[in-house]
């Protein structure tokens, strides 16, 4: 009967729902369960809320959607309307309860459908639940109407209906209530254990209490820290426990000074293995501290390597990284200007894993000449240039970002090429492509395409056994069903392919995602009548910035074009051609901020007069690129990073427009290659042709391709980085739909 009933489950619901909501407009409980006057308001109430869970999927009808099985939707409309009917007559038809207990259990009702239905909305509780929370609060109203406790039904359900239930308040003379209460702070911390801390702070008397402490000071020390330095019943608890990780956590946080200093070394204080004394010899010492620092990363990864667990590895590599940028590179980054030997002195002190970690702590602040001509050669010179050598000094530690970053800096060549013995470099290089579907986020997969166009360009058997391991990981995937490894490895080696230019990959029917060799004039104009191709430069008001400004305004004052001046920007037009603009803010006193003001500006009053640009171009150095990236639109088609190490920014221009062709350097950018670019480029939009990237780069090629340093100018078609991370959420979407 059951079977023929859900096959004819659509009629049967629009039926059941006519016949239940035509009772519900008469504002009762049910046939035969008629309120008494007093007590419809109560009943009124209940009817209202069920019917504002009906409209909180988002649909003001008599089904209430909670999941995308129509069965168990069906079952949770049936008990929203039928249950809760029969929920109010079994209230109102008893011959026992008093008045007023009546009303207590009908307001609970009100209370709990109210609940429900702002915890469904905040996500808090899955639609699917409404079933068993109705049946367990009925439960709860039998047992409690015979004074029996309600704690059975507590535990009989997952969090998130006992704490419905009770949070209803009607229960708070059974003689279950306290220990559901305590249940559920049990229930709450063991579902949730990082708020298991939040959680006792107001209910510091649970009589469980200790055991919650004991398991949230393993999984989050750092949280307890915070706990543990307060003066309140928490903090007082949290201080008697006789445990040696929480008397040592204690501890940090009641010392005099910064606790927090002591914090990346809290494995091995525990262990015995460095004592607070050790610490506070080098705390007040910069140098000294990040030596610690690194001493003891290579000390914990090892151990990690062992499958020895390590407390606080998060607290150390924050302080790592916090220590690297601000002590060393944000120094030898400010002294861009000065001579090598000076700008460079402060590296002297550090040994070859000290510089290691400056490198790989530093990837998106390291300017590109910190690294190419400081940072790298010492750490090489400081390991006798053996590159083997300085990855077991660290134990291979993050040793895939390592090889991103010399791929991006083009020093990846010199690194494999210090391997002395052979096949070492190609075991590496296997490691690096290996693993992918492991690892968590998207971080590891960008790094190996972004490698992967340099590798092609400068060591191509290296390119090839890469290509090959790809292949294999695919296949390896594919033999377990691992969907999201497929997914990886099948990208990458498609874009492995694409990046040799004989062989013709369509990378945009092969992932569904927008055109890469091209894009088409159409997208590059306003939508408006005039068709107008909208250009957005920035510049900067350092002394580069302004000889940059000076170079523009010179190569753009020609017949072709008129230019405009206003306050803050220029804007050159076109009047021969297809209409452009290109709009540039002035490079006012870096120090007074007005050229950031400018820039603000003059993207305000586009946006205020409909012009969003389709093509960005920075002008500047790598330092400002971040500044001009905020400016980015989602119209954005072309952005143009002419800067030392834009490369490096291309996963932040892609969260401003996902779309973007990205054109950066990998090492320095110089005016005289990216004023041909600027040149032919808009020379394309004058003569309103579409961009198709490899014709464009062979004709850049002749205007600069002999210029030192356009080998480091990655075109949009091998910018592998920003097609994987394309390509990866186009193929997972489809997966999922």
């Amino acid at each position: 009967m059951w079977r023929m009933l859900l096959t004819l489950r659509p009629l049967f619901l629009v039926l059941f729902l006519l016949l239940t909501f035509s009772l519900h407009a008469q504002s009762t409980p049910g046939p035969g369960c008629k309120p008494i006057k007093q007590r419809e308001l109560w009943h009124d109430r209940i009817d209202r809320e069920q019917k504002n869970i009906l409209r909180a999927d988002g649909k003001a009808d008599e089904i209430f959607v909670a999941s995308r099985d129509e069965e168990i939707n069906f079952l949770a409309t049936r008990s929203l309307v039928e249950k809760i009917d029969r929920l109010q007559c079994l209230v109102e038809s008893d011959t026992v309860l008093k008045a007023q207990v009546k009303v207590a259990y009908l307001t609970g009702i009100e209370k709990l459908l109210k609940t429900f239905q702002s915890s469904f909305r905040a996500r808090r509780i899955a639609g699917s639940n409404l079933p068993t929370l109705i049946e367990a609060f009925e439960k709860a109203i039998l047992l409690d109407k015979q004074g029996v406790s309600i704690l059975p039904v507590v535990e009989a359900n997952i969090y998130e209906i006992g704490n419905l239930v009770v949070s209803t308040e009607i229960f708070k003379s059974n003689p279950g209530y306290k220990a559901s209460r305590n249940l559920l702070v049990l229930k709450y911390g063991e579902q949730y254990p990082d708020k298991i801390l939040y959680t006792l702070k107001s209910n510091p008397d649970v009589p469980f209490r200790d055991s919650l402490i004991l398991i949230a000071a393993y999984k989050y020390p750092r949280q307890l820290y915070d706990y543990a330095a307060a003066n309140n019943n928490l903090g007082y608890a949290i201080r008697k426990i006789d445990d040696p990780l929480v008397k040592t956590i204690s501890k940090m946080a009641t010392s005099k000074g910064s606790g927090q200093l002591y914090f990346p070394f809290l494995d091995n204080i525990v262990k015995g293995k460095q004592t607070f004394e050790d610490i506070d010899a080098v705390k007040g010492d910069d140098v000294k501290y990040y030596k610690l620092l690194v001493k003891t990363r290579v000390d914990y990864v090892y151990r990690m390597q062992q499958k020895e667990q390590v407390f606080e590895m998060e607290s150390l590599n924050w302080w790592l990284k916090k220590k690297a940028n601000e002590y060393f590179v944000k120094r030898i980054n400010e002294l861009h200007n000065e001579p090598d030997a000076k700008r460079f002195q402060i590296l002297q002190q550090l040994n070859a894993q000290e510089l290691y970690y400056l490198i790989v702590n530093t990837e998106s602040e390291i300017y590109t000449s910190s690294y190419v001509r400081g940072v790298y050669p010492l750490v090489m010179q400081r390991v006798g240039n053996r590159g083997d050598s300085l990855l077991q000094m660290v134990n291979f530690d993050r040793f895939k970002k390592f090889i991103k970053m010399a791929a991006g800096f083009n020093t990846l060549s010199h690194f494999l090429n210090s391997f002395p013995k052979n096949g070492e470099a190609d075991l590496l290089m296997t490691a690096f492509v290996n693993g992918l579907e492991k690892s968590e986020g998207l971080e590891d997969g960008v790094d190996v395409a972004d490698s992967y166009a340099s590798i092609h360009e400068t060591i191509p058997p290296i390119a090839d056994e890469m290509l090959r391991n790809v292949k294999l990981n695919y296949e390896k995937n594919l033999s377990q069903n691992n969907k999201r490894g497929m997914v990886i490895y099948n990208i990458l080696y498609k874009l492995f392919l694409s990046a040799d230019t004989t062989k013709t990959v369509d990378l945009t029917s092969e992932f569904g995602i927008p055109p890469v060799y091209n894009v088409n004039y159409s997208s590059l104009v306003t939508p408006d009548s005039t068709q107008t191709a909208i250009m957005s430069m920035f510049f900067f008001g350092d002394k580069d910035g302004k000889d940059d400004y000076n170079d523009f305004i010179q190569q753009f004052s020609n017949a072709n074009w008129k230019k405009n001046d206003a306050k803050q920007w220029v804007v050159f037009t076109s009047v021969k051609g297809k209409p452009v603009s290109i709009f540039a803010n002035k490079p006012f006193d870096e120090e007074s901020g007005e050229d950031e003001k400018a820039q603000v500006a003059m993207t305000a009053w586009q946006l205020e007069k409909g012009l969003s640009p389709t093509i960005v171009v920075h002008r500047g150095h790598s330092y400002y690129a971040e500044s001009t990236i905020e400016h980015i639109q989602p119209t954005a088609k072309i952005v143009f990073l002419g800067s030392c190490g834009g490369y490096h920014l291309i996963h932040d221009v892609l969260s401003h427009s996902g779309d973007a062709h990205i054109i950066a350097s990998k090492q320095i950018g110089k005016r005289i290659i990216n004023r041909p670019f600027l040149e032919l480029l808009t020379d394309k939009l004058r003569g309103g042709q579409n961009v198709d990237w490899i014709p464009f780069w062979s004709e850049f090629s002749q205007k600069a391709g002999k210029v030192d340093g356009f080998a480091d100018y990655i075109p949009p078609h091998k910018n592998l980085g920003a097609i994987f991370i394309k390509a990866y959420k186009s193929q997972m979407m489809q997966n999922e739909s």
